[in-house]
Parts: C-alpha cells; structure tokens; sequence
C-alpha cells in the first residue's frame, strides 16, 4: 500500500482536489445515510438537510477530517477505526452543542428520539452512530481514498480538477447561504 505521502501528495493541487472531492462525496453518503436511516426509524422518507442539494454539512467536513487525520494511521485498521470514532463523536457532539447552544435550542439530530440510541449523550452522540461513522472511517481510509486517487490519475488533469473544484465550490456556496450566512 501506498504511504501517506504517496497517496495524498500526488502534486499539491492535486491533494486539495482529491480533499474537495472526499468533501462532497461524504456530504452526499451522509445524506444517503440519513434518508435511509430516517425510512427505518420512522417509517417514512424524511428529507434531511435544509435545502435542495443531497447533501450534509457535517458528514463532509466530518470525512475530510477523518481522512486528514486516519490516513496517517493507514497502516492499521485499528488505529484507523479508533481514530474515525474520537474525530466523529468530537465533530458531533461539537457540532450539536454549538447549535443548540448559540442558534437558539437548534437540533438537527437529537439522539433521545431515535432507534437504536444506546450510549447516547445529551442527544448529541450516541455509540450507534460512533460505531458507524468509524467503520465509515475505514472504509475512507482504505477503500475511497485510494479510488479517489486513481481516478485522479485516470481523468485527464484539467477534469479531474475542475469538476472537483466546481463541485466543492458549489456545495461550499451552499453551506454559506445555507448555515452561516442564514444566522447573521
């Protein structure tokens, strides 16, 4: 297996469009995740997010920091798996209790309430989710990343960067009107 360097320094740019890759990517499988988890647990489709893109916020800002910091690991599954699930309880809970916290009793996700709850914190984390999001990690780390980079590799240069760029600026624009911009 390639290292670290290899893998992700193939030339600078080239990094950054592989990242903004993996941030759109893990916005769209978190919202993936979520329209099926939410069919499950309450017997209907729920449309997650608060717009039009399939996409989540906190799932790609979640999978670049996986990535950033479990690719270092990738020698070990282990080590991968336990890094995935320190990094996604901390964003989560993080991410939860800012917005509840300064965004006036906001709740995008409230554990307490859902299926499958054990270990749940505040409503913010529960071992469920840990659980999930760090074989998520795994699977990141040694499964997505690598296709990522080859596909980098295959795609002529020029498309490969400006179709990862366009799509990270777009959801990027989004998450701006979306969740920041909004509160102000």
């Amino acid at each position: 297996m390639d290292t670290y360097m290899d893998l992700l320094n193939i030339r600078d740019i080239d990094n950054i469009c592989c990242l903004c890759m993996i941030f759109v990517g893990g916005g769209i499988v978190g919202w993936i995740y979520e329209m099926l988890f939410y069919r499950i647990n309450d017997g209907e489709f729920v449309h997650r997010g608060q717009g039009i893109l399939p996409w989540l916020p906190i799932y790609a800002f979640g999978s670049v920091f996986i990535c950033l910091l479990g690719i270092r690991f990738q020698n070990s599954k282990f080590a991968v798996f336990l890094v995935s699930a320190v990094v996604s309880a901390i964003v989560e809970y993080a991410v939860g209790w800012y917005l509840y916290t300064f965004h006036n009793g906001l709740r995008l996700w409230d554990y307490n309430t859902e299926i499958w709850n054990w270990g749940n914190i505040n409503g913010y984390i529960c071992l469920r989710s840990i659980l999930l999001f760090a074989f998520a990690g795994v699977f990141l780390i040694f499964i997505a990343v690598p296709m990522i980079r080859q596909l980098s590799l295959l795609v002529p240069q020029k498309v490969f960067r400006g179709t990862s760029l366009a799509l990270f600026t777009i959801c990027m624009i989004y998450f701006l009107i979306k969740y920041v911009f909004r509160s102000w």
